[in-house]
């Protein structure tokens, strides 16, 4: 893989190891999380990660779907989106 990062949010009920679940998975498939921003909003957890998948042991497609079903047995919804489609979907 070349030089790729993603962005991975979170959001769901907050509860004890929604981050550490995320994380585990990221560091078990070797992608690197560059920066972590998380808050409580109105009773939700929201978090953004953005990640380094160039030396992922996985391809992205891979990855999201290992996140997502993570997401699933964490209760909260995971995705993730290559950076550039994450920033021209959430441009102003």
């Amino acid at each position: 893989m070349g030089d790729e990062r993603i962005i991975v949010t979170a959001l769901g009920r907050d509860r004890v190891g929604i981050v550490a679940g995320i994380s585990a998975v990221l560091a078990e498939h070797n992608a690197n999380i560059i920066e972590l921003t998380s808050a409580e909003m109105g009773g939700s957890f929201v978090m953004v990660m953005l990640i380094d998948i160039s030396k992922a042991n996985l391809k992205m497609a891979d990855l999201q779907n290992v996140l997502k079903q993570k997401g699933e047995e964490l209760g909260v919804q995971v995705t993730a989106q290559h950076e550039d489609v994450f920033r021209y979907m959430h441009r102003i």
